[in-house]
């Protein structure tokens, strides 16, 4: 029996809701703990001083910490294909419940074990399939590929870690990224994603002439004008295409208003803040709305959406996602912009496939499940023992 099959078969069943060390796979469980309780919300130094130590203690591979706080690792033959297995750890901040006060004067996440579940902040976004990805890139033996670990900062704040990686150079052919992609065709169900949206924020600002609100007709009203091009934003189609057979569907949607002074002076100014899920290859042409005279359109913040350039390589990761679970993974479109759209955007044929569930992320409760972390693994691993499939 392999390593890989071993790792696989070990029971989990009696691991215990809190504090030994986990039986399978060695020291997930445990490290997934240690990451999580370690604050990362303002600052994530200490977590990536965390996984670097960790990586050169126990992995033979090349570690490397970027200027920028991102940490990588890298095995196998340069020569090939390289694929990575990514992830990021920083988080969004906790709520109150959520962090204490070590005996050290130190702040750390509030951990909570219970029905085989660690609850805290960044468990399931993302540091659960951080470390998960971590013991896989120690125990894989790559096949066909260089096997690349990449842990991100700034995922929370735009894609600021990946952004500055992509311009130092990093350029996998091919990248899993451990964003949740669990229970979306199915409770129990970790399924792989080929698609997300993007977000596009944009400002609409409506220019006029303000007089006093008795004589009207002595000024331009931009909140008039702001209305107008409101109004052209509503006819908008949503953007929409079709990636590997699933449906991918945009929206546009004004979001904020803000205009006037005073209730006595006709407003001189507006500003409209749109909303819209963009969808790869395809945009909706806010520019109409500068037709309205006055209005002029910018884009505040653009996160890239995400399609699957290579089917062979999805298909392969679909195969891993079968071979690691009693469910049936499908491929699935995820609704939000990840980090996986900056490397698509470079070149990198991505998919998304993660242990967070649907709506678990960023809320005060949020939590991973340790069976699905174990799952995780045998997916990374077997992707990477696999390359011959795609690379």
């Amino acid at each position: 029996m392999s390593d890989r099959d071993a790792a696989a078969d070990r029971d989990t069943s009696a691991e215990p809701d809190g504090g030994t060390d986990p039986a399978s796979p060695d020291g997930l469980r445990r490290l997934t703990r240690e990451l999580v309780s370690i604050p990362s919300h303002e600052d994530p130094t200490a977590v990536g001083d965390a996984i670097e130590s960790w990586l050169r203690a126990e992995t033979d591979g090349a570690v490397e910490r970027d200027e920028h706080g991102n940490v990588f690792a890298r095995t196998g033959d340069p020569d090939t294909p390289t694929v990575a297995l990514v992830g990021h750890h920083d988080v969004v901040p906790p709520a109150d419940s959520q962090t204490t006060v070590g005996d050290d004067g130190e702040e750390r996440y509030v951990l909570d074990e219970r029905d085989g579940r660690l609850y805290g902040r960044g468990s399931a976004d993302m540091k659960g399939a951080v470390a998960a990805a971590m013991c896989a890139f120690r125990d894989a033996e790559p096949e066909d590929c260089e096997l690349c670990f990449a842990s991100f900062v700034g995922e929370e704040l735009g894609g600021v870690g990946a952004r500055a990686a992509i311009e130092d150079g990093f350029a996998p052919e091919f990248a899993v990224v451990g964003e949740g992609s669990t229970n979306y065709s199915g409770e129990g169900v970790t399924d792989v994603v080929v698609a997300h949206k993007g977000r596009r924020a944009s400002t609409l600002v409506a220019s006029g002439e303000s007089t006093h609100a008795s004589i009207p007709e002595k000024g331009v009203n931009a909140v008039y004008r702001a209305c107008d091009a409101v109004d052209v934003v509503r006819e908008l189609d949503f953007p929409e295409t079709t990636v590997m057979g699933e449906r991918v569907r945009g929206s546009v949607a004004v979001t904020e208003i803000d205009g006037g002074t005073a209730w006595n002076v006709v407003p001189d100014r507006c500003a409209v803040t749109v909303d819209e899920r963009t969808v790869p290859g395809e945009r909706a042409p806010l520019e109409r709305a500068e037709s309205i005279e006055g209005v002029e359109w910018t884009v505040d913040q653009d996160l890239p959406p995400m399609a699957c350039s290579d089917d062979a390589f999805a298909d392969a990761v679909l195969a891993a996602a079968r071979e690691a679970q009693s469910g049936v993974p499908e491929h699935v479109v995820k609704p939000h912009a990840t980090d996986a759209g900056w490397l698509a955007e470079a070149g990198t044929a991505c998919v998304i496939c993660g242990a967070a569930e649907s709506g678990e992320a960023h809320t005060d409760t949020e939590s991973v499940s340790y069976e699905v972390l174990d799952r995780c693994y045998r997916i990374y691993r077997g992707v990477a023992e696999d390359a011959e499939a795609f690379a």
